[in-house]
């Protein structure tokens, strides 16, 4: 079969900066991520050497101010790096998501003292993030958290488990909400704990269906002290700032969904035009044709949605609903992208000699983390309909 190499996606780009900067993700995407993305993910490798080549290269900071070591780039920029980078390896492009994803809440809510002496090393200084918001007892129910911060003079004493946390045990800071006051969202506040901090440990990695180069692990907190100074604004704001965060996160997810439906397509499409049967390929059947329209359309459909989205956030306009309404349509994008690429290469597709069976057992994970697409439909609906009459909490 002929090697058919994938075509760049035509993207809208508002500056020649931010067509510099989806040159400079594709060629660090190409050259330096692809080659090796099968036999990490196979043997469980995490490529932190690539988190550290993004933060050198300015792509771990885009959207974020420069003063502090930021790219000053619009979030329809960083989400289209986000999704090259993703396209190339699920595992690099959700974990820049989620690193960004731990720097929101220092970045927007942080006092200027905080953001001078911490923001410049987690933007641009080569360190990675963690987000701790879920624990084993509260996914979507969040608000329900357990995990303790109890005031001891001019610290924090915090103890508890963060559970399904990803770079779980290798992160270099931790974005952690804990209970500081009353049950309910309104007794939540936020730190920023050193990864290296007394009492912190990861448990071993959980084993996954997929990403498995990516670790996910609970966090333990027993006795870890902080001082107040790394508290994230006020006492009984976390939540408010664990939810702003998710909005933005949201996008990121969306945005890596599209880069591995992406990644799908491109593969079943190379396939299918070089495969051969009944003397020509199977590309010119109508059944594969009709799959791959659909595939394209799709995808498009989901880039277009959760870019309108980002572009609302960038004009400073609400865009919580668009946030989940790009999360779950690109999510479920990616889950049924991802599981027509292995139809389309029928028995090769089953087989590890190809990327699309990896693919498939990556996209799942999209619909569960940073809300489940239930959640999501339950965010949207609310924003249609008002809160459920009978909500509980």
């Amino acid at each position: 079969m002929p090697d058919r190499a994938p075509q760049p996606v035509d993207r809208q780009l508002p500056t020649d900066e931010a067509r510099d900067l989806i040159s400079l993700a594709r060629d660090i995407a190409q050259r330096e991520i692809a080659p090796r993305a099968a036999e990490e993910e196979d043997a469980g490798h995490f490529p932190r050497e690539i988190f550290t080549l993004l933060s050198r290269s300015g792509l771990l900071g885009l959207p974020y101010d420069s003063e502090y070591g930021g790219g000053d780039q619009p979030y329809e920029v960083y989400l289209q790096v986000l999704e090259e980078l993703a396209a190339a390896r699920l595992t690099v492009g959700l974990g820049v998501s989620v690193h960004s994803l731990s720097c929101h809440a220092l970045a927007n809510y942080g006092t200027k003292q905080q953001q001078v002496e911490h923001l410049p090393a987690m933007l641009g200084g080569g360190l990675l993030g963690a987000y701790c918001l879920s624990e084993p007892s509260s996914g979507s129910d969040a608000a329900s958290l357990r995990t303790k911060a109890v005031r001891d003079g001019d610290e924090w004493v915090i103890d508890g488990t963060k559970a399904w946390i990803t770079h779980g045990g290798i992160a270099d800071f931790y974005t952690v909400m804990a209970r500081t006051g009353e049950d309910g969202p309104r007794g939540i506040s936020a730190f920023l704990v050193p990864g290296d901090a007394a009492g912190l440990s990861g448990a071993a990695p959980e084993k996954k269906m997929g990403m498995k180069g990516s670790p996910t692990a609970q966090v333990h907190f027993d006795g870890v002290r902080v001082p107040d100074e790394r508290r994230i604004g006020e006492e009984g704001q976390g939540f408010a700032i664990a939810l702003s965060a998710l909005d933005s996160g949201r996008l990121g997810i969306a945005a890596c969904a599209i880069g591995l439906a992406q990644a799908a397509l491109d593969e079943a499409l190379a396939y299918a035009t070089g495969r051969q049967q009944f003397g020509r390929p199977i590309s010119d059947f109508q059944g594969l044709r009709f799959m791959l329209a659909d595939m394209a359309t799709q995808i498009e459909a989901g880039r277009a949605l959760y870019l309108a989205a980002a572009r609302l956030r960038d004009a400073g306009r609400p865009f919580a609903k668009q946030a989940a309404m790009a999360k779950l349509h690109c999510t479920d994008t990616a889950m049924k992208a991802t599981i027509d690429a292995v139809q389309v290469l029928g028995g090769y597709g089953y087989t590890a000699d190809f990327p699309v069976e990896r693919y498939m057992r990556e996209a799942k994970v999209l619909q569960i983390v940073e809300g489940t697409n239930q959640i999501q439909r339950m965010v949207i609906a609310r924003h249609l309909a008002g809160p459920e009459a009978h909500r509980v909490g």
